[in-house]
């Protein structure tokens, strides 16, 4: 049994992106957060069963526009697809898959020397996922959420949600944002942990 955690403060915030698409999204805090970082719901419409992305926050894809991930690109589609249907993105401070910003950048040079992703953080000697989402689960508990459709390629975020106690009705995949630049990372994410992606022939 995890432990509860409690809604601190629900704000209106409106959306817009780069590209046109607007949006508004409740904003969720909480207190009482197992790991106690500062992570975020966004919550759009009550629907009976909400289409939940849990997404971990990336500083050089969600924001810069890296294209060295599929990070900014499936934020983007996730919004979208959550407004539509209604849900809850789960936005986790776990950047890095949960090693922190500037081990991150630290494994994109071992990344250049030619390793991939998850090598390079063992090199470092990181796990090559340290993601946990308990706090995930409090949250939507805190929501009043106990069954989801999960909108993810990743496996590992299935069995986690469903060890802490939320049912996954219906895993939803989401879309393959493949490039030159990520193509290589994104055939680690399959060879290395299973993520349910069908890549096109890129080079790299």
């Amino acid at each position: 049994m995890i432990p509860a955690a409690t809604v601190r403060t629900r704000v209106r915030v409106p959306l817009r992106f780069a590209d046109g698409y607007s949006a508004t999204a409740e904003v969720v805090t909480f207190d009482g957060l197992a790991d106690g970082g500062e992570h975020l719901a966004l919550v759009f419409g009550d629907p009976a069963t909400p289409l939940v992305r849990m997404h971990s926050e990336c500083l050089t894809g969600d924001v810069f526009g890296s294209a060295r991930c599929d990070c900014g690109p499936q934020l983007r589609e996730a919004v979208q697809r959550i407004d539509s249907a209604g849900g809850v993105l789960l936005y986790l401070r776990q950047e890095g898959r949960g090693i922190g910003l500037y081990a991150k950048l630290d494994a994109y040079a071992l990344q250049d020397a030619g390793l991939d992703t998850y090598q390079a953080n063992t090199a470092l000697g990181l796990p090559e996922d340290a993601r946990d989402y308990t706090a995930a689960a409090q949250m939507l508990t805190a929501l009043g959420i106990a069954e989801v459709d999960l909108l993810t390629n990743n496996p590992d975020k299935v069995r986690q949600l469903r060890e802490r106690g939320i049912t996954v009705a219906e895993t939803v995949p989401t879309g393959v944002h493949a490039n030159p630049d990520n193509l290589r990372y994104l055939r680690a994410k399959v060879r290395h942990t299973s993520h349910t992606l069908t890549l096109p022939e890129l080079a790299g």
